[in-house]
């Protein structure tokens, strides 16, 4: 399809919203070729090789020169960065201007895991998140990019927006990033021009008020509400806020911004006050097109205590005794401040500051994963997880190898390594001191760990 055709509908719109003669410049810039970028993970060891310039409201964040093929850079399978969207990343100012206070954190709609990574980041070990998908495939997508983020702070649910009324109060922070008409992504990817009309905009919008019916309802006194679109018609954006303020009590939440970023901001007049929205459109920022409001709840709202769980109970976990954690804590060289539980036979590790919130949130929610899996344990021997390996966690007692990149695609295919002097049993491959996952030297020959679902196919 050719770029240029854009339905006739959605010319009237932007003429509408940007006037004749701004629409002309906007046409042509969503015809250009977009540009790549990536986001830092700061807890990881990474210099970068990539021609780059920095995205202005975001520290962690890159434009990219040329789009390198991410595939095959083991750098990006071992969770140094995460190739996010430049606007979206403005969610990390948004963070950090406002000083939003740690907590626990609920990402409502979050596959793939970009603004998920980006919430986990902000969060680092003072905080816990809640990252949830609502389709079980896409929610598998999510639990990968968050194992290989490996900070350990989330837990990934995979549940219906409904599923979360026993959790109402609970969150210092809901952020619903709502599935939209995708006018943002008409540059990014041509093919959703063609599945846009009028009707499908309402559709979303009638869609965007269910889920946030549910949501607005999640967030706790004094906290943030962040919704956000990549779309640019008022139906999706500026009406959802009169919607929220006719439903809920919130207020008003206004983002400092620098005029150099040519960030639109737009105002909401309802009867209590004028709330904020913030437009990003291609032919003003060096980014895809997106839309984000934040509202904050009152201090006399409600707010849902964890509470104590005397005999924790759930038909899969068990929990290990705080002795027999701090033990494993000693044991494996870590913090003194782990709590752990057993699924089957595996060991999953979390901070024991958040242990009341996590088994409240497990009591109500569908579990994909959570903290970190390290993998079982056979008498006083460990056997080593991908996500062990993959997270930030020591990994003590281990022999640590460093592979060449030839090496390190050949491990991230799953093959087996023709390296000569590999040391005796579990074997960590890194590459340039980035953790890839797990080898086992058996003397005459070694185990690739590498998960299947993960390996790389590409030549």
């Amino acid at each position: 399809m050719d770029k240029l055709q854009l339905p006739a509908a959605f010319q009237t719109q932007m003429r509408e919203l940007l006037g004749n003669e701004e629409y002309g410049v906007f046409e042509k810039a969503i015809d250009q070729d977009s540009r790549s970028s990536i986001r830092l993970n700061p807890f990881k060891k990474f210099k970068l090789q990539y021609q780059a310039s920095p995205v202005p409201w975001s520290k962690q964040g890159y434009f990219l020169e040329e789009r390198p093929s991410f595939t095959l850079d083991p750098s990006f399978h071992a969770g140094a960065y995460y190739v996010q969207e430049a606007s979206s990343m403005f969610i990390e100012h948004i963070l950090q201007s406002l000083q939003i206070p740690k907590g626990i954190y609920l990402d409502l709609a979050a596959a793939p895991g970009g603004k998920s990574t980006l919430l986990s980041s902000y969060l680092g070990n003072e905080g816990l998140l809640v990252a949830n998908e609502v389709i079980q495939s896409r929610s598998q997508i999510l639990k990968e990019n968050i194992i290989k983020w490996g900070l350990g702070n989330t837990v990934v649910s995979n549940n219906d927006p409904e599923h979360f009324e026993p959790l109402e109060g609970f969150f210092d922070l809901v952020l619903v990033d709502a599935p939209c008409s995708g006018e943002g992504m008409f540059r990014k990817d041509p093919q959703a021009r063609t599945e846009w009309s009028p009707d499908h905009v309402q559709l979303c919008s009638s869609r965007q008020k269910r889920i946030m019916d549910k949501a607005g309802a999640l967030t706790a006194a004094d906290g943030h509400l962040i919704y956000s679109t990549c779309t640019f018609n008022e139906a999706e954006n500026e009406e959802m806020i009169r919607f929220m303020i006719s439903e809920f009590s919130y207020e008003p939440v206004r983002i400092p911004l620098n005029e150099t970023w040519n960030i639109r901001e737009s105002q909401v007049e309802t009867e209590e006050g004028t709330f904020y929205g913030y437009r990003f459109f291609p032919h003003l920022v060096e980014g895809e097109g997106f839309f984000i409001t934040v509202f904050k709840r009152p201090e006399d709202a409600f707010s849902l205590s964890p509470g104590k769980i005397k005999d924790f109970k759930h038909p899969f976990l068990k929990e290990v005794s705080p002795k027999e954690s701090q033990a494993l804590d000693e044991e494996l060289g870590f913090q003194p401040s782990g709590q752990y539980y057993q699924l089957n036979d595996s060991y999953f590790r979390i901070e024991s500051t958040w242990k009341a919130y996590f088994e409240k949130i497990s009591q109500h929610l569908s579990i994909r994963y959570f903290g970190v899996e390290l993998g079982k344990k056979q008498k006083n021997d460990w056997i080593p997880s991908a996500e062990w390996a993959l997270s930030t966690l020591p990994k003590n007692g281990f022999n640590l190898l460093n592979v060449n990149l030839a090496q390190a695609l050949d491990f991230l295919r799953k093959k087996d390594l023709e390296i000569d002097e590999i040391p005796l049993g579990w074997v960590l491959i890194c590459y340039q001191d980035l953790p890839l996952g797990w080898i086992k030297n058996l003397g005459g020959r070694s185990n690739n760990y590498y998960p299947k679902e993960w390996r790389i196919r590409t030549l």
